[in-house]
């Protein structure tokens, strides 16, 4: 469990304790080939994890409306600071696109849910 530093903000220390209550997923943790449903404020992306925090990514009708390779960065809460290999509830999905300059960032993350292989 987190214990609260105290050369971290308040505000910091309060996002790291709602993501560890929220719950979410460690991208580390995941075998290859596994697929998260990820439902954002916005919209519904589906991620298949390839390796090294790399997954190929649809859901968007700009960004990737066909599944595309990207890199997955983490989470953040909307600012900043990234929670790396990381997708939590109420925090906001982060990847590097290869068409795209720069980060793309979604809304804020409802639901995560890992397929089941037999689906």
């Amino acid at each position: 469990m987190f214990a609260p530093h105290q050369n971290l903000s308040d505000q910091v220390n309060r996002n790291i304790v709602r993501s560890e209550i929220e719950g979410g997923v460690d991208l580390r943790h995941l075998p290859a080939e596994s697929t998260l449903e990820v439902e954002t404020r916005n919209r519904a992306y589906t991620l298949v994890m390839q390796s090294d925090c790399h997954a190929l990514i649809s859901g968007h009708p700009e960004f990737c409306p066909e599944p595309v390779l990207v890199r997955i960065n983490g989470s953040n809460w909307g600012g900043s600071m990234i929670k790396t290999a990381y997708l939590g509830r109420g925090m906001r999905l982060e990847f590097c696109h290869p068409a795209f300059d720069g980060l793309i960032v979604t809304s804020t993350i409802r639901d995560i849910r890992l397929r089941d292989r037999a689906a």
